[in-house]
Formats: structure tokens, C-alpha cells, sequence
């Protein structure tokens, strides 16, 4: 990985292509009220409660020969720590009080049914996921414990204890994206799978802003 990210790399032109789908869901109604300080701290459990299924799932593909090197990096791992951070939460019995609604448990069969046999489709959830965690999800967890009051004991789902610098390890999956040995249709099809995650993610959010008003 001494190879410095091209700029017109797979990565640069996932990200590129990726660009308008991103911008939709991060502007989806239920997420830009829970980072503008609108609703409350219950609310961001169901948040979290909802991504921890979506995780699991993500997180249950055993790996296979031929994988590349960034799929099996526990350090990237995240359900260990949202577990714990919804314990801290007071919501020990997550499980039985946020099962899945039908948006998130669509996103976790799908993630089961590509996961194993189809490497490019499990890269672009990898990539969506993992990327956006180590980005904007630095920016969560100062939002929700600016605004209700979170400690750090319920945000480790954003801190990545075995990286030491996340803008260096970005850098370094990006490169290892642009040496994927991919043909130009399976390319095509990672980044439609991308854009489909930021669709799928989208959907949760408004799922959740629909059923705001019942949990208020």
C-alpha cells in the first residue's frame, strides 16, 4: 500500500459516482433533525438499535479465499462496540424493544443474500459503511454528545481503538479499492451496489422519522 491513491483510481470514481446518493441520505429528514439537536437522546438509540442490526448482518460474512486484505480487518469491526454503547444507553434490552423495521430488516437480507458469493457487492456495503464511520461519524459522535448529552461510555461505536490515524488508514483502503483486479462490468456493479446502499440507508432514515412521532 505505498501507492498513492490515483485520483482517477476505483476509489475517486466511487466516490464520484456515489456523490448524489450520498448528499440524498445525508439529508433525509429523521437524520438532520437528530444532528441538529431536535429530538432527543431515546431517539438516537433507535438510531443505533436499528444499525446494530444492520451490522451484524454486515459483520457475520465469513471470510473467503481471495478476499481482500481490508475485509478481514477486525479493526474495523463495530458491533462489539454499539452492543455496549446501547447498554450504556440504558437499553440492555435493545433487542426485544427496536426489532428490525421492515426498512432495516430489508437491508439485512440483503447484505445475507450478497455477503458470501458476491465480492464486489459486499465491498460496496463494506466501503459505504465503514468509510462513512470513519468520516462523518467522528462528526455524530460530537454532535449527539453536544446536544443530549451523550458520554463517551455510549459513543464507542465511533471510536476506533486499533487505529491510530483514521485519515491515514482512509487513505490506505482507498489504495487497496484501487488495486482490486476488477473487470469494467464487476466495477459497474460495485458501484451500482454502492448507490443501492445509500438507498437502503435512506430508507431507514425515513423509517425512523415515520415512526418519530409514535416513539415521541
Amino acid at each position: 500500500m505505498t501507492t498513492p491513491e490515483s485520483p482517477d483510481g476505483l476509489a475517486s470514481r466511487l466516490r464520484d459516482a456515489t456523490a448524489p446518493e450520498h448528499r440524498d441520505t445525508e439529508n433525509r429528514g429523521f437524520i438532520t433533525r437528530l444532528m441538529g439537536g431536535e429530538l432527543d437522546l431515546a431517539a438516537y438509540v433507535r438510531y443505533l438499535a436499528q444499525y446494530t442490526h444492520v451490522y451484524r448482518a454486515l459483520e457475520a460474512r465469513a471470510a473467503q479465499p481471495g478476499d481482500p486484505g481490508f475485509l478481514a480487518d477486525e479493526a474495523l469491526r463495530r458491533v462489539p462496540s454499539m452492543e455496549s454503547d446501547l447498554v450504556a444507553l440504558g437499553a440492555a434490552d435493545w433487542e426485544a424493544a427496536h426489532a428490525p423495521l421492515p426498512a432495516t430488516q430489508a437491508y439485512v437480507d440483503h447484505l445475507h443474500a450478497i455477503a458470501a458469493q458476491d465480492v464486489p457487492r459486499y465491498v460496496a456495503h463494506h466501503y459505504t459503511r465503514y468509510l462513512g464511520d470513519l468520516s462523518g461519524g467522528q462528526a455524530i459522535a460530537k454532535l449527539v454528545a453536544r446536544h443530549y448529552g451523550a458520554t463517551d461510555a455510549q459513543l464507542g461505536f465511533y471510536r476506533f481503538e486499533e487505529i491510530d490515524s483514521p485519515v491515514r488508514y482512509k487513505r490506505a483502503y482507498r489504495e487497496q479499492l484501487d488495486a482490486l483486479d476488477l473487470d469494467a462490468e464487476q466495477e459497474a456493479v460495485l458501484i451500482a451496489e454502492a448507490k443501492s446502499a445509500f438507498h437502503l440507508n435512506g430508507a431507514i432514515f425515513d423509517a425512523l422519522g415515520a415512526a418519530e412521532p409514535l416513539a415521541a
